[in-house]
């Protein structure tokens, strides 16, 4: 029988996805080592998977340590790998780590591009093969070992270590890159590593959707893992909440501290608590208790939840954060049935449902403080940089539509949004719109030293009842200033006034801030050109992202107790200080929007579809957040768009459907197992019509004595949400090369862990072992340590990397995904009608096709990417163009053409804009144009053109830490 079991596994060997077996290891071995856990065939999808082996499984292996097999069987292609599931690859044992090149600091290197590709096989075969010998001590050869070849063919071939010289000739592609995107020469780095074999994201994703594509996912179970954020499936809630709003690092914490230490795997949750559900799910219940309120427990403040445990026949209950037990008001008095629940449960959705909302009552509202109304203040840079682009002109033709569809509670006829207009550029410009006047009236402040409201009536109007004069302001004002020759402008005096309009109102709400230039007139707020690139890489490289003086953190915080929100649209033409004005928006909860070089005849469209977007979303404004944890674990650090009121509850001016905040927790004690970990997530905030409502969000997590437990319920998506974030507030303190050495040094410490304590095997020296779910986590965290924020090339401003340091630390999860690892779709490859969007590829320079049409998109932006060698026909039917040649690079947009080529790129541009909360700008790449090298940043697991490692090189130098740290 062992002899059966042993032919089964040499077949699986040779199943191993696009690997060709070879009897002899000269390098490497990469293999998925199979646990003896594997999901039959046919079964739904359930919380827990089976454990139990298929029947062909059912005999012991002979020992516990043997790995079993490199592939999963063809009639298990359709079940997910087991949650223990371990990725290894070998790297040339025995060696010496510390002799061996470190491929991070090798930056300038130059090595030839190609060498022989060594055959790989799997470890396994060193228990198999008799024949197998291992590698000499010393034999894995140093850079300079290496001969450079004295031809070089016409294909371009994968590094061997950062540094190595790429060969972009392209004549004569080969014939496999006629067909489709295998790579033009894909063999072993230098480290042994085959990039083909790695694990990545794509396959990750296609694994993903293969269990969950177009399934119900129930929020019944505690600790269940979630579908990650790129597959379609349906949320059912059954008393957690829903992964759309919260999603963990984790879903099993450890017991104790020591434990969570000794992991160095963050117990973090990222969550999004205005998020909007797609079509098909049940939408958040709101429910009105009346004067009484919301029932609360009487000793931690948390509020009624499913998690509550009712006694006493329901006349009592206990809180599941603070064990006390509270009584329960009459007028809430309901019998429990024979499970202990209450019979009125499933008419109750805080009994019933993970998330929730509460309607607050009127006495607590007034209590609260909080202002009632809502008011938006669309505020215009008049100076000369912005009238001569034509800027002025297509912001007031655009505001006069906006107005008229303003955002307006669920049910109501009409917005009950007030609207006010100021203009400014050394001095500001208020304007009465009332109803009753014949023409609109200006109001100059020359003294902004201390800025004051100058109409108590007539600023902040209701749209349906000016919509005349509001129409003729905003017909006058481009006429009013064609001549303006001002180039100083103001800025902080700009939202003092806004601020103060607010105030005197007594409404919260949003300033929308067209701005252009440095502020640079003599006024509080002026600022100094500081864009210093020599500062880039050292200690002092952290005040290009701190905003320059304290005045912009007061006026923040001042704006934050009115529940003023800045959504900032910026059109530089040069140096702004983004780190300065983007603070406002940033610590307000507003958004921030950049144009550089804005040319209205190209860039109107994005400018146009983003200002809608803004205006649109729903947003909870005056909003206060809090969080309530079971005992032994408590919230500690929060990242993203906030104020910390103090050191427990969250202050957010607004807060918008696409926000999302990371919160961070640490024990103070220990967990049971039996009890798990419960958080509940609070959220205070007033809808557009004034409404102040509590929405709440329960999470019931698992915990556990075992550490692999954690590691098997860890989400490496959810962990680049929480790397990215982190990593990019503590370019704050401290310079960004101890910030990229941090990362590197927490991935090494974090998968030596796991080697040494939760493996279930015990592989060779030369193995690195990881969790099912982490598997591709190296490679994300590899794309935040190269990143424009933090590894910045020679083209990347600092106002650049400002910009995208503030994007990302308001991100939610799927939006950091795409936008360190981005997605590559071969358009090429569609077929007659399809309106599906094409598989992605890896993103990866040996992915490319020179006959192909490649769209990439990081969420940002859309690249089209076009082969020189595109058949004629996709050229003229896609652009209108005759050739290659006479395509135009470079921001643009595809011409209307009447042909299913067309029809074809432009649905799936559209598609993938629709998916995003920003309008995509589209830019044309060629290749071997100039403008390719814009294109090779986004290909992620090549070595960057900045000088970060590719993703081969980066896995072998986490190895070598590693076995360093192992030692």
């Amino acid at each position: 029988m062992y002899q059966d079991i042993k032919d089964g596994t040499n077949q699986l060997k040779h199943q191993m996805d696009g690997l060709q077996i070879h009897p002899r290891q000269l390098y490497s071995s990469v293999l998925y080592s199979q646990p003896y856990e594997a999901q039959p065939p046919g079964l739904p999808n359930t919380a827990s998977w089976s454990t139990h082996r298929p029947s062909s499984f059912d005999v012991s292996p002979p020992s516990l340590d043997h790995e079993w097999s490199t592939h999963r069987p063809s009639s298990f292609d359709v079940s997910p790998p087991s949650l223990d599931h371990e990725w290894s690859t070998g790297i040339s044992p025995p060696y010496t780590p510390s002799a061996l090149p470190n491929p991070l600091h090798l930056q300038n290197s130059t090595a030839p591009t190609s060498y022989s590709r060594p055959p790989t096989t799997h470890h396994y075969a060193q228990q198999q093969n008799s024949n197998f010998q291992p590698i000499p001590q010393g034999y894995l050869p140093q850079p300079d070992s290496f001969q450079k070849p004295s031809h070089r063919p016409n294909k371009l071939y994968c590094p061997l270590y950062p540094g190595a010289v790429q060969d972009t000739s392209h004549s004569d592609p080969p014939a496999s890159d006629v067909q489709g995107h295998k790579p033009r020469s894909f063999g072993d780095t230098e480290h042994g590593i085959n990039p083909d074999t790695i694990p990545n994201p794509v396959q990750v994703t296609e694994n993903d959707k293969v269990l969950w594509e177009s399934q119900l996912f129930c929020t019944d179970t505690r600790g269940q893992v979630p579908p990650l954020t790129t597959t379609h499936f349906t949320v059912e809630d059954r008393g957690i909440a829903s992964p759309r709003f919260v999603r963990c690092t984790t879903y099993s914490f450890p017991c104790s501290p020591e434990m969570a230490k000794l992991s160095h795997l963050p117990l973090a949750a990222v969550v999004k608590p205005l998020a909007t559900l797609p079509e098909g799910e049940a939408p958040v219940c709101l429910v009105d208790h009346g004067e009484a309120g919301p029932i609360r427990c009487e000793k931690c403040a948390a509020y009624m939840c499913p998690l509550m445990q009712f006694l006493d026949n329901g006349r009592r209950f206990q809180c599941p954060f603070c064990d006390a037990v509270s009584q329960v008001p009459d007028h809430y008095f309901h019998p429990i049935d024979y499970t202990g629940k209450r019979a009125d449960r499933p008419n109750r959705p805080e009994l019933s449902r993970g998330s929730y909302e509460f309607l607050m009552p009127q006495q607590q509202r007034k209590n609260d403080g909080a202002p009632s109304s809502v008011g938006f203040i669309f505020m215009i840079d008049v100076s000369y940089n912005a009238v001569r682009n034509g800027l002025l002109r297509l912001i007031c033709a655009e505001l006069k539509k906006v107005v008229q569809c303003l955002p307006r509670e669920h049910g109501a006829e009409e917005s009950v949004v007030r609207v006010g207009f100021v203009t400014y550029d050394k001095v500001l410009h208020f304007y009465n719109v009332k109803g009753t006047l014949i023409q609109p009236q200006m109001v100059v402040m020359t003294d902004v030293s201390d800025v004051t409201m100058p109409l108590p009536d007539g600023f902040l109007v209701n749209v349906k009842e000016s919509k005349a004069v509001i129409d003729s302001l905003l017909d006058k004002i481009p006429l009013l200033f064609a001549d303006s020759l001002e180039v100083d402008v103001l800025f902080g005096p700009v939202i003092q006034a806004g601020l103060e309009a607010l105030k005197a109102a007594e409404c919260s709400g949003k300033l929308f801030v067209f701005h252009m230039s440095l502020p640079t007139a003599d006024a509080p707020g002026q600022l100094r050109d500081r864009d210093d690139t020599s500062l880039i890489d050292t200690k002092k490289e952290k005040i290009l992202f701190q905003p320059q003086s304290i005045y912009y953190q007061k006026l923040a915080k001042q704006c934050v107790q009115q529940g003023c929100c800045v959504d900032l649209f910026l059109f530089p033409d040069q140096y702004v200080d983004v780190a300065s004005l983007g603070l406002l928006t940033f610590r307000t909860g507003g958004n921030l929007y950049k144009y550089s070089n804005f040319k209205a005849d190209r860039d109107a469209e994005q400018f146009q579809d983003d200002l809608w977007r803004d205006v649109e979303k729903v947003v909870g404004y005056n909003a206060v957040m809090k969080v309530h944890t079971r005992k032994g674990i408590r919230a500690t650090d929060y990242f993203g768009s906030l104020h910390m009121k103090n050191t427990t509850e969250v202050e957010l001016s607004a807060i918008d459907s696409e926000k999302a905040l990371l919160v961070e927790f640490k024990h103070d004690g220990k967990l049971s197992e039996k009890d798990g970990v419960l958080i509940q997530f609070v959220l205070l905030y007033s809808t557009v019509s004034g409404q102040r409502r509590l929405r709440i969000h329960n999470v019931a997590l698992n915990c556990s004595t075992q550490l692999i437990e954690t590691f098997r319920t860890s989400q490496a998506e959810t962990l680049l949400n929480y790397f990215a974030k982190t990593a990019y507030h503590a370019v704050l303190d401290r310079a960004t090369k101890t910030v990229r050495d941090e990362l590197v040094s927490h991935i090494t410490q974090l998968l030596a862990c796991y080697r040494k304590h939760c493996a279930h095997s015990s592989p060779s020296g030369g193995q690195l072992v990881m969790p099912q779910f982490l598997k591709v986590f190296p490679l994300y965290l590899n794309c935040v340590r190269k990143s424009s924020v933090l590894l910045p090339g020679a083209d990347v401003s600092i106002d650049e990397r400002a910009y995208l340091r503030q994007l990302v630390m308001s991100m939610d999860i799927a939006q950091t995904n795409v936008f360190f690892y981005p997605r590559l779709l071969p358009i090429h490859e569609m077929e007659g009608g399809q309106a599906a969007l094409p598989r992605a590829v890896r993103c990866s320079d040996k992915r490319l096709s020179a006959e192909g049409f490649f769209l990439l998109e990081d969420g940002l932006s859309l690249l089209l990417w076009v082969g020189m060698y595109a058949p004629t026909e996709w050229i003229q039917n896609v652009f209108g163009a005759p050739s290659f040649n006479a395509v135009d690079c470079g921001v643009g947009a595809l011409p209307v053409l009447d042909n299913p080529y067309s029809w074809r790129i432009r649905n799936v541009i559209t598609t993938i804009r629709k998916q995003r909360a920003r309008f995509l700008k589209l830019i044309i790449v060629k290749q071997a144009d100039v403008t390719e090298g814009r294109f090779q940043q986004f290909l992620v697991e090549d070595k960057s053109p900045n000088g970060g490692a590719s993703y081969p090189d980066f896995l072998y130098h986490i190895h070598i830490g590693i076995q360093q740290s192992l030692q």
